[in-house]
């Protein structure tokens, strides 16, 4: 058992969502659940692929379904252009190859994923107005 910061430097460290050219390996102190006892241990960058596995997948179930009710004109553009991947979780080895792989669909990281999530919501917050007309829209399609 790790703490939850420990888990994190683990992910930031090893982790990914897609296998790598050359897998690597880092040494994790811990308690052994069994005894007790505090323990080290080497893990490697595929058994914290396959810790993420569920989550990733949920992630990509949701763009599946998502992409699956886009009106006609807005996947059309994602054809052309792609998805952006914002936010922490872009930040994880290769989700974008990944996530394209599962889609068809050209995948990019936005240059600063982590600030890139606040500055569009900032800037929805100035469209305030086109923003309820997107909602009220979005509403007459289901």
């Amino acid at each position: 058992m790790v703490g939850e910061r420990t888990a994190e430097e683990i992910k930031i460290k090893i982790g990914s969502a897609y296998p790598s050219e050359k897998e690597t390996s880092v040494e994790v102190k811990g308690r052994d659940l069994v005894a007790g006892l505090p323990k080290t241990l080497m893990i490697t960058s595929q058994e914290v692929r396959e810790a993420l596995l569920e989550p990733i997948s949920t992630i990509v179930d949701s763009v599946r379904i998502t992409l699956e009710r886009c009106p006609p004109e807005l996947s059309a553009d994602l054809v052309d252009r792609g998805l952006v991947l914002a936010g922490g979780g872009a930040l994880l080895r290769g989700f974008d190859k990944l996530l394209s792989e599962e889609t068809g669909l050209p995948v990019h990281v936005a240059e600063d994923p982590l600030s890139a999530v606040a500055e569009g919501t900032g800037k929805c917050l100035n469209e305030l107005k086109f923003l309820r007309q997107v909602a009220s829209a979005d509403r007459q399609w289901r």
